[in-house]
């Protein structure tokens, strides 16, 4: 898998912690550095882990499905991106208080980030190396949920719902490309 391939997996992942960043953002006045990079921190934390965690559970049963992975790794990805986008049009308000204690923080990372889990499932069975993918995809979800905090204090919830759709698109195509590649069409 190439970098940009990577990003964007990354930058469609972050999309749900984005969307809470936002509201994170909403509920505080004036969020300091220090809320904005806790915010970023856990996020993106947790954002590079659990393809991680994704990736040892995908490799440990790919010899089972190695003929078909690609069809896994691309249905996992649909799955993930038409789940984003349904939560998107539902319009759920996750995180809508200012609270950035360990518990509300460590629930909302684990809620953001269960869709990187199915994707280092799916990067495991597309054979790729997991440490890079997963320090690019924690540190554009860090970058990006640090920019949602302060975004969400300045203009509001407008594009929230905007940002999870678009997250689930990059996700959807990158599923499609990676069925026609392996069928030869791409």
């Amino acid at each position: 898998m190439d970098l940009i391939a990577v990003i964007l997996i990354a930058v469609g992942l972050a999309m749900d912690s984005f969307a809470v960043s936002i509201c994170k953002g909403l509920s505080m006045r004036t969020p300091g550095l220090r809320s904005t990079l806790t915010v970023g921190l856990w996020f993106g934390a947790f954002q590079g882990i659990m393809p991680i965690i994704g990736y040892y559970l995908g490799s440990s049963f790919h010899h089972l499905i190695s003929q078909f992975d690609y069809i896994v790794a691309c249905i996992l990805l649909l799955l993930i991106g038409l789940n984003m986008i349904r939560e998107a049009l539902e319009g759920s308000d996750e995180g809508m208080d200012a609270d950035i204690g360990v518990r509300v923080m460590f629930l909302l990372a684990i809620a953001t980030s269960i869709d990187a889990l199915a994707v280092g499932i799916s990067l495991a069975l597309d054979d790729v190396g997991i440490f890079e993918p997963a320090l690019i995809i924690g540190s554009i979800t860090m970058v990006i949920s640090m920019a949602g905090v302060k975004l969400g204090s300045i203009i509001g919830d407008r594009f929230s719902s905007k940002a999870e759709i678009l997250g689930g698109l990059i996700l959807i195509a990158i599923g499609m490309k990676i069925l026609l590649e392996h069928l030869g069409l791409f």
